[in-house]
């Protein structure tokens, strides 16, 4: 196990098949954890349904910084052509939404872009600087052959042993790991 000073990060339990972490994933759900991922070396289809997964947000960030970028385009257009330099031609109007609909278009992009890159930075709570999994000897084969559940010690049901004995008995882990923060 571990000695006393060092604080737990969690389980880390090992698969050898898609379907056999697929089927851990369901099980890790339904026995109700809340904080636990799963990693693959690869994308699983029907793997966020498994994990209980709702649909991102992050899509509300994107629309937040586009609704953003066109208002402060056309307010900008506004201002500028209104008060700050006023210049009457051809006795057009000094704002019509016609005039301000280029700049009001890029700012919409580019804010919708920095929406949803700050937005998915945000709740992917990143950068994260270090990762006590990259440390794990075995784990270094998620990215080439194996696949991983790691349930956190955070977790308001994790308790060790049981855990442990829930990953190995009832998910049929071929190994599972303490894991130390």
């Amino acid at each position: 196990m571990s000695n006393s000073s060092s604080r737990p990060h969690g389980l880390l339990a090992e698969f050898e098949t898609p379907a056999a972490v697929m089927d851990a994933a369901i099980l890790c759900r339904d026995a109700g954890f809340s904080k636990w991922d799963v990693y693959t070396p690869f994308p699983i289809h029907g793997m966020d349904e498994a994990m209980g997964l709702r649909k991102s947000p992050v899509g509300w960030f994107t629309f937040a910084g586009g609704c953003t970028g066109f208002f402060t385009g056309m307010t900008m257009i506004w201002f500028m052509n209104k008060f700050d330099y006023p210049l009457v031609v051809g006795g057009k109007p000094l704002f019509t939404p016609l005039f301000a609909f280029p700049v009001s278009y890029e700012m919409t992009i580019l804010l919708g872009a920095f929406g949803t890159l700050f937005g998915m930075l945000f709740l992917n709570r990143l950068p994260r600087l270090h990762n006590p999994l990259l440390r794990v000897e075995r784990f270094k084969r998620a990215s080439n052959d194996r696949f991983f559940i790691c349930i956190e010690a955070a977790d308001s049901k994790y308790a060790s042993e049981a855990t442990r004995q829930f990953l190995a008995e009832t998910c049929h882990a071929t190994a599972v790991e303490y894991v130390e923060e």
